[in-house]
């Protein structure tokens, strides 16, 4: 039985972590079948929702997965975290945009997970936390990710103490986008999908390489950069369509 469901309606490829008696916690197969999921989309993919079954979206690692942990040699060691490190990088290479539905809790690597999405969208009293010192660990993998969104001072803080916080907090952060009232998630996750789905498909893959690469560039390189890609964009079927709906005041026909 598959540890991941998948379903794909209207553009949006939805992917539930499906370990629902273990509040979804992560192990081997379910990284591996996550890593797979996110490398294959099909191409009419437009948006990723990642959420998860059940009470929780993800409660990180999961105890026995790191009950045999304890017997790895230092080679398994790298192994293992590499797998996690190849999952995370999937989600944030992902080419269309990742909204990540959180509710419940969002620990240690869930918290990464959540981290690695364009858009996060919190349920009113979601726990999020780096519990790894509490354990005599560290959010080694999942501080790629996790640091440039809550950044080193907070880091500091909740990396240090291990305690958890709530979603406000994860909001002043910079690891929540919008915290949903109790009720209202699947709502505001909907809304917000709705508004990604308007964006031309080849426009919000472009976007996302704008995102990852202007960041990566010196300045007269991303001015380079961004001028070549505004011009190819400007002529493709896609932007000339967009274009003419607009001045036309009615909806697009995406190609």
């Amino acid at each position: 039985m598959g540890l991941l469901k998948t379903v794909s309606s209207g553009g949006l490829q939805t992917l539930l972590l499906a370990r629902p008696e273990v509040r979804n916690a992560l192990n081997g197969p379910l990284i591996a079948e996550l890593t797979a999921a996110f490398t294959a989309l099909p191409g009419t993919a437009k948006a990723v929702l990642l959420a998860g079954e059940g009470p929780a979206f993800c409660s990180g690692a999961d105890a026995e997965w790191m009950k045999r942990s304890r017997t790895f040699t230092r080679e398994e060691n790298e192994r293992d975290a590499a797998s996690l490190s190849a999952l995370l990088q999937a989600v944030d290479d992902c080419p269309v945009p990742v909204v990540g539905r959180i509710h419940g809790v969002a620990l240690g690597g869930g918290a990464g997970l959540a981290a690695a999405c364009d858009i996060v969208v919190a349920e009113e009293g979601t726990q999020f936390g780096f519990p790894e010192v509490r354990l005599g660990l560290v959010p080694a993998v999942i501080s790629t990710y996790v640091l440039p969104r809550i950044g080193p001072g907070a880091a500091r803080r909740y990396f240090l103490t291990g305690e958890r916080f709530g979603p406000t907090e994860a909001r002043a952060l910079g690891l929540v986008h919008e915290v949903a009232p109790a009720g209202t998630l699947d709502a505001r996750v909907q809304a917000i999908i709705s508004e990604l789905l308007k964006g031309g498909p080849l426009a919000l893959r472009a976007a996302k390489r704008l995102i990852h690469n202007a960041g990566r560039l010196s300045r007269d390189h991303a001015r380079e950069e961004m001028t070549r890609l505004i011009a190819e964009i400007r002529i493709t079927p896609e932007a000339q369509e967009g274009l003419s709906a607009f001045l036309e005041k009615r909806k697009p026909n995406w190609p």
